[in-house]
């Protein structure tokens, strides 16, 4: 197997702690931990915390936390991962074999695609698109069309990321039908779920099929990103044969992380952690949304239903990935070029980090489109 270079994270990992203002995040500005460990029974606690391996596929209380999330799941439903991405990634390696025929939600994360087509799947690309408002929306039609009897997995990723869409319940259970019709397996990665502006929920894909996976973590919607806790929510056949899959990777979640992660998703906690990032998002879109339109007619965007980030199309021949070249080159400013979504003529803009870091960070890409003739 031969992977293609995973550009935007080769792009991230390198540059994001060189920069004086990286924008490319697409999460809320993270927890300390002392904001999470507040108190001195929970520092206790987790000062006798062995640091040992432990319960391989999550410890039996983390497990039952996140099936709480989901309707009907038990602990048997849930695999934990070291983040999102290993949940993706063991996903995707039990599913996918040479020859098959993927159905992928774009523009979306890339991991998935990725990882498709180094299995030797021949991978359809089904498009979101730009309606009036401006806003983005799915067409069931389309992907009714592109499925067939050949398609193993349909990919999805709700709410979206770059474009912040939220897909609601109707559409999801379109998308079951389909599927079903098919014998297709969904994976829906739905880890900017809870990240919502106006505090409206994502309904999950989980229990609208026999077939379904979803994927998430702690990432972005509870600015955890650094605890590395992601998880898979499937059948449990399904879950018993992927965390075969997990001990080839990374055998076990962290000791520290696991306990750190079951103190997150605490009922009361976790409402806490989710209405901090609302505050977040709703104080900060209008700064970036402000700044946009005072460019007139060189941004056009959909403002996002969900996560920190706006994927703005802009008016102007420059290449994306030559416009965030220089503006990190020349103004120390890191943001994700649209060529990285498969998509030149825009860019996708993190809004989620401390208001004044926002503000420094697009006055230097003002300037930079000053100095390209972009703006006045």
């Amino acid at each position: 197997m031969k992977l293609e270079q995973f550009a935007m994270e080769r792009m991230q990992s390198t540059y994001e702690n060189q920069v004086a203002f990286n924008l490319s995040e697409s999460g809320v500005h993270p927890l300390r931990l002392g904001e999470l460990v507040d108190d001195s029974a929970s520092r206790e606690s987790l000062l006798a915390e062995t640091l040992r391996y432990t319960q391989s596929n999550g410890t039996a209380p983390l497990r039952l936390l996140i099936a709480s999330q989901y309707p009907d799941a038990t602990p048997d439903s849930v695999q934990v991962t070291n983040g999102g991405a290993e949940a993706n990634y063991i996903s995707t390696w039990n599913l996918v074999e040479r020859g098959d025929e993927i159905v992928m939600m774009v523009p979306a994360y890339r991991q998935t695609w990725g990882l498709a087509r180094a299995f030797g799947a021949n991978v359809k690309e089904w498009p979101l698109l730009e309606a009036a408002g401006p806003a983005w929306r799915i067409d069931i039609e389309s992907l009714d069309r592109l499925v067939t009897d050949r398609t193993k997995l349909i990919i999805i990723c709700n709410p979206n990321n770059p474009t912040g869409a939220r897909v609601d319940a109707p559409d999801l259970d379109a998308i079951a039908a389909i599927a079903n019709r098919r014998g297709a397996w969904i994976l829906s990665d739905e880890i900017y779920r809870g990240a919502e502006r106006d505090g409206r929920e994502t309904p999950t894909m989980w229990g609208r099929s026999d077939r379904v996976i979803v994927t998430s973590g702690l990432s972005k919607a509870y600015a955890l990103p650094g605890l590395r806790i992601g998880w898979v929510v499937a059948p449990p056949a399904l879950i018993a044969a992927l965390w075969s899959y997990h001990d080839y990777t990374t055998i076990s979640p962290g000791a520290l992380s696991d306990a750190l992660a079951r103190r997150a998703l605490e009922p009361a906690r976790r409402a806490q952690i989710l209405a901090r990032t609302r505050r977040i998002l709703n104080a900060n879109y209008p700064v970036i949304a402000e700044w946009l339109a005072a460019h007139g007619a060189l941004f056009s965007h959909a403002p996002p239903d969900a996560g920190a980030i706006v994927y703005a199309r802009y008016h102007h021949p420059i290449n994306s990935t030559e416009l965030v070249t220089r503006l990190r080159e020349q103004k120390s400013v890191l943001i994700v070029p649209g060529d990285h979504f498969g998509m030149d003529g825009y860019l996708r803009i993190g809004f989620g980090d401390e208001m004044s870091y926002l503000q420094n960070g697009l006055n230097r890409l003002h300037d930079l489109l000053l100095d390209i003739g972009a703006a006045r």
